[in-house]
């Protein structure tokens, strides 16, 4: 399969097969609000590691573990992870998540999933095995995301996700359930006429209750302009800084 290369925020460049599912504003969004600190990160679902690639350009943290079920994608993030000079800092994993070995457990830091989104009885299918597999729950449910990040996660650990806004109750339940507690809500609005279109959120393990629900996130300023141009000061921020303010903290 043709592989295409494109080069995106902080000279990263991202090499990506033709007709597989690309990355989109989620990634930026998701590496934006990963706060800077944690020395060891482990992200699930890594696909071509665009979001771990972002984080380490930023040096937001020391080293990372990206897991990838689909042993194809799972070398393409490895030879992102070369081209872009983070040998020895980001390690690729091809494996499911479910079956990470005991030893990895209450290692990190901090974990970090962009999931997918749809169950497997939800939506059209798409074509190709490997954007089905990325778009459903094929290899793991929320609930497998949110019990496999928080075996890895030290005490006190931090779990980041992107996720849809409709499935935003199984995401907390499933966080609960776990022994996360969601301390950060954010909800990202396409324009301040739409409703949400994906939700940010940091958890914390073995963390008290009470979470901060910050303003909204608002990408484009009108639907007359749905283009960079059309962005947003918080978007622009978060596309030209690789980082969300403190409000967003």
């Amino acid at each position: 399969m043709a592989e295409t290369a494109e080069k995106i925020n902080n000279d990263v460049r991202i090499y990506q097969n033709d007709g597989s599912l690309a990355f989109g504003t989620d990634a930026y969004l998701l590496s934006a609000f990963v706060k800077k600190g944690p020395k060891r990160v482990c992200e699930l679902g890594a696909g071509s590691g665009v979001i771990t690639l972002l984080c380490m350009a930023r040096r937001k943290f020391e080293s990372a573990v990206c897991v990838e079920v689909q042993e194809k994608i799972a070398r393409l993030c490895e030879k992102n992870v070369k081209e872009n000079g983070f040998d020895g800092k980001i390690d690729v994993v091809a494996s499911d998540m479910r079956d990470l070995p005991a030893d990895m457990n209450g290692t990190f830091d901090a974990v970090l999933t962009n999931p997918p989104y749809m169950k497997l009885t939800s939506g059209k299918l798409n074509v190709s095995d490997e954007n089905v597999a990325c778009r459903h729950e094929v290899y793991g449910t929320i609930d497998d995301f949110c019990k496999t990040a928080a075996r890895l996660l030290k005490f006190g650990g931090l779990f980041y996700a992107v996720y849809r806004p409709d499935r935003l109750s199984e995401l907390i339940t499933a966080c609960e359930s776990a022994g996360l507690r969601v301390k950060i809500l954010t909800l990202v609005y396409p324009t301040a006429d739409h409703t949400p279109s994906a939700v940010l959120i940091r958890a914390k393990k073995g963390a008290a209750h009470g979470m901060k629900t910050t303003k909204p996130m608002i990408i484009y300023k009108s639907s007359d302009n749905m283009t960079d141009a059309g962005f947003t000061d918080d978007m622009k921020y978060i596309y030209e800084n690789g980082d969300t303010n403190d409000f967003f903290r």
